[in-house]
């Protein structure tokens, strides 16, 4: 474990896995920490490289008007150059933080993997927007583990554990390293923000790109991997039929990332 500091000066921190060439930064998503990516270091090759944005899991909580998407595309800039990154991976914030540097720097990376997109050029709908705040309240009124109870009755999962019990554990697991006042911040701020200004500028990006997209996710829609795979021009899209598949998949997702990273 690591820590790199930030534009700003806040602490970031990090584990590295692996050792040589190629170096790859995985950059989690929105609530969660740098373990949501681990089942992907294993078996990829070289050095990887996962941190924890600011305001999440073991990393510093910066004050209120630091968590836009510059700054979070600067979390993931310091700790790719700290160890001289040359491919990225990306989940939701970590995709749209990644993509925010590619918008300015569109040669920034070697190769890319977006898994799940949440963000690009548009803003959210005011009902997304009231859905993430409900969340910040939550978390900022209740103890923690009565928190994330409320918020996983709110967002309809609850009624899906009977059937599916092991997916309260999956969703136990992106919470358990939950930062309660870091993350309330980012999600006041960084819902209000799109990731960059013109999509168009994605057409720039040489790199090969791997888009892992699914039907039926609000927070993540197909439509936006389907947009990033026709603009980005060497990208190809692995679009999954639903949540099932999904988690049934990741097995063949991880070789598949790994093979393509290498």
């Amino acid at each position: 474990m690591a820590e790199v500091f930030a534009h700003d000066g806040t602490r970031l921190h990090v584990e590295v896995d692996g050792a040589g060439d190629p170096v790859t930064v995985l950059a989690h998503g929105l609530t969660n920490s740098c373990k949501e990516l681990s089942a992907f270091t294993p078996m990829a090759p070289g050095t990887k490289v996962r941190f924890c944005f600011r305001g999440h899991g073991h990393s510093g909580t910066p004050e209120p008007g630091h968590y836009r998407f510059a700054d979070f595309a600067g979390d993931v800039d310091v700790v790719a150059r700290t160890y001289g990154a040359t491919r990225a991976v990306g989940t939701s914030l970590g995709q749209g933080a990644i993509t925010r540097l590619l918008a300015e720097q569109p040669d920034r990376f070697e190769r890319l993997v977006f898994i799940l997109p949440a963000a690009l050029d548009l803003p959210l709908s005011g009902t997304e927007i009231a859905g993430f705040e409900r969340t910040a309240d939550l978390l900022e009124t209740l103890p923690t583990d009565q928190a994330i109870d409320e918020i996983l009755r709110g967002s309809g999962r609850a009624s899906e554990y009977t059937d599916r019990p092991w997916l309260r554990d999956v969703d136990m697991l992106l919470w358990q390293d939950l930062q309660p006042l870091g993350v309330a911040r980012a999600l006041r701020e960084v819902t209000l923000d799109v990731a960059i200004a013109d999509r168009e500028l994605l057409r720039r990006v040489s790199a090969p790109t791997l888009v892992i997209a699914r039907e039926g996710d609000p927070v993540h829609p197909a439509e936006l991997g389907r947009v990033l795979g026709e603009l980005i021009p060497n990208a190809e899209l692995i679009l999954l039929g639903s949540e099932e598949e999904l988690y049934a998949s990741i097995p063949q997702l991880v070789e598949r990332v790994a093979r393509f990273l290498g």
